[in-house]
């Protein structure tokens, strides 16, 4: 793993956990938004989703530009590659995270039918696991990538109980429809997050193992 850290490739890593940091700060900032009915945070995780695009863009220019100017050899040309689908699924985390704040600014103007408990819980697994699989893509950990892949089934099974619970809401009271809709939708753009996680996870233990 020690090439990945070479001076030429320093740019290609500290992009990579800039992507990080600002995928995580913009789901929270999301799923704050929802709980705190504040409108102009989801505007802000909204406009602010521009710069993860930039990143992404950046990365793969560095990356195309290293494999034609160094040849890398199969270890190299491996993390580059591997480094590259893990900026794509940051990306996707960012829309995943517009997406919720959408949906929270449309919530704001709504009274809440339930205390919004289930959602920041599956919220907070996913991050966890986005940080770990992250940690793992730049310690080369193999072993703590796999325990990430596990706890998806964990987000998994809240998804599902929120959407039961959910869907009584909406078969006893019509008047909670939409708003039960939109936690659904939410509910979903955070199992997608950490099915990212579990993607970045994998391509680490691809990466390690080959």
């Amino acid at each position: 793993m020690k090439r990945f850290f070479d001076s030429e490739l320093e740019t290609f890593r500290v992009h990579l956990i800039k992507m990080g940091e600002i995928s995580i700060k913009q789901v929270q900032d999301a799923i704050t938004s929802l709980v705190e009915s504040d409108t102009d945070l989801a505007k802000r995780v909204i406009a602010g989703d521009d710069e993860l695009d930039d990143l992404e863009v950046a990365m793969d220019a560095e990356a195309i530009r290293y494999m034609n100017m160094r040849s890398p050899v199969a270890s190299d040309l491996r993390l580059l590659i591997v480094g590259m689908k893990a900026s794509h699924d940051l990306e996707r985390v960012g829309d995943e995270a517009v997406g919720i704040a959408k949906r929270a600014k449309h919530l704001a103007k709504e009274v809440p039918f339930k205390a919004y408990i289930d959602i920041p819980r599956m919220a907070s697994i996913a991050l966890d696991m986005l940080r770990d699989a992250l940690d793992c893509f730049l310690d080369g950990d193999a072993e703590k990538a796999a325990t990430v892949i596990t706890r998806d089934k964990e987000v998994d099974d809240l998804n599902k109980q929120l959407y039961r619970e959910l869907t009584s809401f909406m078969v006893e009271d019509q008047h909670t429809i939409s708003r039960a809709i939109e936690l659904m939708f939410i509910s979903r753009s955070i199992e997608r997050i950490a099915d990212h996680a579990t993607n970045i996870a994998e391509e680490m233990i691809y990466l390690v193992k080959g």
